[in-house]
């Protein structure tokens, strides 16, 4: 049996192991939203920063490299938790649960260039028009569009906590959540067709939501169970957006009806594409009235577990399911645009800018060992599902597995200080446009987090 020493030391195993946080995960998935500072025993603060540097690359569906497009960033974590009686609790805990940074350069699909094409089978281009042995060779727009491929999305969240211990060991804890989220998309090469050049930008919003949980322990044995719920949360935003080629393809309808009646009386299209293609560009005419645009953060559990399996040496693991399977952006132009599209596609609901097909599950596994009086160490493997393949462009893989180290010393009884480091190798994917049309392969990536955290005990 585990003294109550040896306890404090091998919980360094799971402390050290949320250093790093999740990293790279699934979707838009990022810190994996640990509520383990709260269930620490007495008074306890923490304050710690993280990073990702992840290697994304893949050929587009020319052939293309699209070099690198996945963006480094760091995010931060603090937390604080009172204990005022034996059975009662409350503390906040802020973190950067979802987010997303990447960005296509070079010369692929996902950079812009005036030889793009608007609508496959049609011969109009972004540009100027082309001649060839003085013949009309395509249409051209004359947008001047130039530009790449960029996301980011940011989220903020404040969790404030309140916990119940009705009897010996099992804590009842509950809470709201405060949390922001911001965003903006630039969509470039012919890869989009159509929205080539779309952009929109979400300035922050705030809303709430809330969390459940309930935990249970054997401090004597080091056990330590909790079950954590999140809830959805629901956004409105009036999304700034952009559609260049919408806007062109309205303004040029009538020479661009021409140009279809002539290629449907030349056999080149079907009469019946060659008419839906027209009754669109007389949609556009009087260009796409703005909207609200609709999002909701996914639900979420957190099952966390621990437990002494010998003197100064303890096993831990995590197990986070997210329902990413409901979760999809369409904004206002967007949306209308794409019911526009839809029918010459086989989607005549339209499509989305982002969907996933697949509920994430992701697992964490380690082991803990106290080193010495004043260290420890932890090393850990984890394992991501993904949310689906094909995925999104602005996000290319599917999953990961990961290897992760840790150490922790304490200078002092009361102060922890926490170092982590893990490697990815992320998942194969095969990248669609929010259309589900194919846009290229991304192969043998990876990425490394790691993370700094300050814990004081008080």
């Amino acid at each position: 049996m585990l003294t109550s020493k040896n306890v404090l030391a091998v919980a360094v195993g799971a402390v050290c192991a949320a250093v790093s946080g999740s990293g790279f995960a699934a979707a838009l998935d990022r810190s994996g939203q640990s509520i383990a500072a709260f269930l620490r025993p007495g008074n306890y603060a923490e304050y710690g920063g993280s990073f990702l540097n992840p290697a994304v690359e893949g050929k587009d569906k020319s052939g293309n490299p699209t070099g690198d497009m996945a963006g480094s960033y760091n995010f931060i974590g603090a937390a604080i938790k009172f204990q005022p009686t034996e059975r009662f609790s409350f503390g906040f805990i802020y973190d950067e649960p979802f987010g997303a940074s990447a960005g296509y350069r070079g010369n692929n699909d996902f950079v812009s260039r005036p030889t793009d094409v608007v609508l496959a089978g049609l011969p109009v281009v972004t540009g100027p028009s082309i001649v060839s042995n003085g013949q009309l060779a395509a249409f051209g727009l004359n947008t001047d569009l130039t530009g790449n491929t960029d996301v980011s999305v940011t989220t903020k969240s404040l969790s404030a906590i309140v916990g119940f211990k009705p009897v010996e060991g099992l804590t009842l804890y509950g809470g709201g959540v405060y949390q922001e989220l911001e965003g903006n998309v630039q969509l470039h090469g012919s890869t989009y067709s159509a929205f080539n050049g779309y952009g929109a930008e979400l300035s922050t919003e705030r809303e709430w939501g809330w969390l459940a949980g309930v935990a249970y322990e054997i401090p004597e044995i080091a056990l330590k169970v909790s079950l954590t719920y999140r809830s959805e949360i629901d956004y409105e935003f009036d999304a700034k957006e952009s559609l260049p080629l919408a806007d062109a393809l309205g303004a040029n309808s009538a020479q661009l009806g021409g140009l279809v009646q002539g290629l449907v009386a030349a056999g080149s299209i079907p009469a019946q594409n060659g008419q839906a293609i027209i009754g669109m560009l007389n949609g556009l005419s009087g260009g796409l009235p703005g909207g609200t645009t609709d999002i909701t953060s996914p639900q979420s559990v957190n099952l966390d577990f621990q437990s002494g399996i010998m003197a100064d040496t303890i096993a831990f693991g995590n197990v986070r399911w997210v329902q990413w399977s409901t979760f999809a952006i369409r904004p206002a132009q967007f949306g209308q645009l794409a019911e526009a599209l839809g029918p010459l596609i086989g989607q005549p609901n339209g499509f989305n800018l982002v969907d996933y097909s697949k509920d994430q599950w992701s697992a964490n596994l380690g082991l803990g060992r106290k080193l010495g009086e004043q260290l420890g160490g932890s090393f850990s493997v984890g394992w991501d599902s993904g949310a689906g393949n094909p995925v999104t462009t602005l996000g290319p893989t599917e999953g990961y597995w990961n290897v992760g180290l840790a150490l922790r010393y304490n200078p002092t009884p009361k102060v922890e200080i926490s170092a982590g480091i893990k490697y990815f190798w992320l998942g194969d994917a095969e990248a669609q446009t929010g259309a589900h049309s194919y846009a290229g392969d991304f192969e043998n990536n990876n990425a490394i987090a790691g993370g700094v955290k300050f814990g004081l005990n008080f």
